[in-house]
């Protein structure tokens, strides 16, 4: 299917021509039957000569009515620009054909009508040369009269050329269909129609319901995404209503599934029909970013002439949007209300201009009087802050090197890191490898951040020498990373990670030399008594505190059996061959006596041994050496480990 919508002056017989090509009546209102003219949008549908089908999106030609005309318009591939032969060009011609240009739209047909009345020479020279150096400059062009039935074949044949230009959809794209209508029927419930412009849609589907002023599902608090006209928004909701596919209708038929581009009508389940409206949409959930900063391309108006406030139109949504100009093309627009947006989105700008009084004309969404300003490219839907002196300007120089494609360097060089779903989010195609879980890096940032881990674990290990390593934590903090798995991603040699931090290879172990000289008189007085631990006076003699002898046991000098008690790493060794000698099974008096130490050490030394199965204590409270193990030739004693072995295995 292909989907084409109209343009033109009022009264120039858009829908004057899509009766004579489809047969249906576009007009669906009585209102707009009485007074003959096109209030709000109408549809309508044919097959063209080649079998392939084509829907018709008609859209009101009256100044009023541009809002109407623009949700129409703005999902649509193509147009049908209507001139009258009679009149020629005309003011809502040239309005109609700012904002097709503006929207991109650079597919079409150029049809003069009521041929029957005027010869189309003069009003075809018109319009060529005002399309001249626009989007739609160089459409063909064909001459009608609806009255008569005159050049209707050639239009025909001239559409069936067109559809063979338009561009292929994707259909493994995710959804993004703007909603131009939304009612109720008795027994099926809320439907909503749109132009699919990508993607494809089935029965069943999930879908998420966003826009402005979309209410929660029931139970979420009855809080609304959409914030009031030109309020800045805080913190808008990153995620819509959930809703699910209950049927589908493509060209008044019902279907399974729908591919684009397609006119479709869906029925949805999980919201009410006052809960959707014209101007939100649905959307794949998780794949879109909703956003209401945008940084922006501006054709049309200089941006200096622009108000402080325009409405933006896109797709079929209309918000207000405030304008902070940043260069000689480029401006940051902060919208009233959070809208699904993407790199490379068209959006169209309005002048408000002068107010009229309300009107009760059915469809009628904006009684205010607009002028197009001009067009809007989307570079970046997740720009930074700007709150330092020249940030603006330089962001200026950033956004002129950007040409509106959704370019995965470009927005990983801006931001040093992303995930990849936010990027996706924004409608940049990934292809790099991450760095960690789903995280991507822009190379340049990510070297730039492994030299500066390095600098701040070597600062750490001057500054605290005592220190095991510089915790993740703290190094994830001193980086600002958002993620402790980028830090552990950063490690490489001579760096490696243990026990939650950061060290230095080489200088693990390396005791700072008051110390060392400290632990190496601790050392001498344990080689005339291996089982006399010192006491806490003389630790503090020696100057040796928690942190001293954590770092004196972490370079394999000491080995720790107990909070505050301290041995020779060999001293395991030295007490089973001592203990083997023992009457089997002993007591905890006889390994004290044996070994000529006190409670305080032999207690916490048995139980070492136990937990290594040297020794294995009997339920009397008395203990035997291992049944299967020697020391030095003595039977019935385990051989253990050397400490530093132990040590190092412990940190393995």
């Amino acid at each position: 299917m292909h989907v084409i919508a109209t343009a033109g002056h009022v009264d120039h017989g858009k829908s004057t021509l899509i009766r004579a090509l489809t047969g249906m009546e576009p007009d669906r209102w009585a209102e707009e039957r009485r007074r003959g003219m096109t209030i709000d949008l109408g549809f309508a549908w044919t097959t063209l000569t080649s079998g392939e089908p084509v829907a018709f999106v008609d859209v009101p030609g009256h100044e009023r009515f541009v809002p109407n005309m623009l949700a129409g318009v703005g999902p649509v591939p193509a147009a049908l620009f209507v001139v009258a032969a009679d009149e020629g060009w005309m003011p809502q011609s040239a309005e109609h054909l700012a904002a097709l240009d503006a929207l991109g739209v650079a597919h079409g047909l150029l049809v003069l009508t009521r041929c029957d009345l005027s010869d189309p020479a003069r009003a075809a020279a018109q319009a060529r040369a005002e399309f001249a150096g626009t989007s739609l400059s160089g459409v063909e062009t064909v001459a009608v009269s609806a009255a008569t039935g005159a050049g209707l074949d050639d239009l025909r044949a001239a559409l069936d050329r067109l559809a063979t230009w338009l561009p292929v959809p994707d259909r493994s794209a995710p959804v993004r269909l703007w909603v131009d209508r939304s009612f109720a029927i008795r027994g099926s419930g809320t439907v909503v129609t749109g132009t699919l412009g990508a993607g494809r849609l089935r029965t069943g589907d999930e879908l998420e319901l966003v826009g402005a002023s979309v209410p929660d599902a029931p139970g979420r608090g009855g809080r609304t995404t959409g914030l009031g006209r030109g309020a800045a928004p805080d913190g808008p909701s990153r995620t819509g209503r959930k809703v699910r596919v209950r049927g589908l209708q493509a060209l008044g038929t019902p279907a399974s599934e729908v591919n684009a581009v397609a006119r479709v009508a869906v029925n949805l389940r999980g919201v009410d029909r006052d809960g959707v409206r014209r101007g939100h949409a649905l959307v794949t959930p998780g794949r879109f970013h909703l956003t209401a900063l945008v940084d922006v391309r501006l054709s049309g108006d200089p941006v200096s002439s622009l108000p402080a406030e325009v409405t933006l139109h896109l797709g079929s949504a209309a918000v207000t949007a405030r304008v902070r100009p940043l260069g000689a093309d480029t401006a940051r627009l902060r919208l009233a209300a959070a809208l699904p947006l993407r790199v490379g989105d068209r959006a169209l700008l309005r002048d408000p201009g002068r107010h009229h009084p309300g009107t009760h004309d059915p469809g009628i969404h904006d009684p205010g009087r607009h002028r197009v300003a001009g067009g809007a490219v989307v570079l970046d839907v997740d720009p930074p802050p700007l709150r330092r002196r020249g940030a603006a300007a330089a962001r200026a120089v950033t956004l002129s090197t950007l040409d509106g494609t959704a370019s995965e360097r470009d927005a990983l060089r801006r931001r040093g890191l992303a995930r990849r779903e936010d990027l996706e989010r924004m409608g940049i195609a990934v292809s790099a490898t991450p760095v960690a879980g789903d995280w991507l890096a822009d190379p340049e940032h990510w070297a730039a951040l492994r030299d500066r881990l390095a600098e701040q674990v070597a600062r750490h290990a001057r500054e605290h020498p005592l220190d095991p390593g510089m915790p993740v934590e703290a190094l994830r903090h001193a980086l600002g990373l958002p993620d402790r798995a980028l830090v552990d991603a950063l490690v490489a040699p001579p760096l490696f990670a243990r026990d939650g931090r950061i060290v230095v290879a080489g200088q693990d172990g390396v005791l700072p030399e008051p110390v060392a000289r400290a632990v190496a008189r601790l050392r001498a007085d344990l080689r005339s008594e291996p089982f006399r631990a010192p006491d806490a006076g003389r630790l503090a003699a020696l100057g040796l505190g928690p942190r001293e002898l954590a770092a004196a046991v972490r370079a394999d000098a000491l080995l720790r059996i107990a909070d505050g008690v301290v041995l020779l790493p060999d001293a395991p060794e030295e007490a089973m061959t001592v203990l083997s000698r023992l009457p089997q099974p002993f007591a905890l008096t006889d390994a004290r006596q044996a070994l000529a130490t006190t409670r305080r050490v032999a207690v916490p030394l048995l139980e070492m041994l136990d937990r290594r199965g040297a020794t294995h204590r009997l339920p009397d409270g008395r203990r035997r050496i291992g049944r299967s193990s020697t020391v030095d030739g003595v039977a019935g004693a385990p051989t253990l480990p050397s400490s530093g072995s132990a040590a190092r295995a412990r940190r393995r």
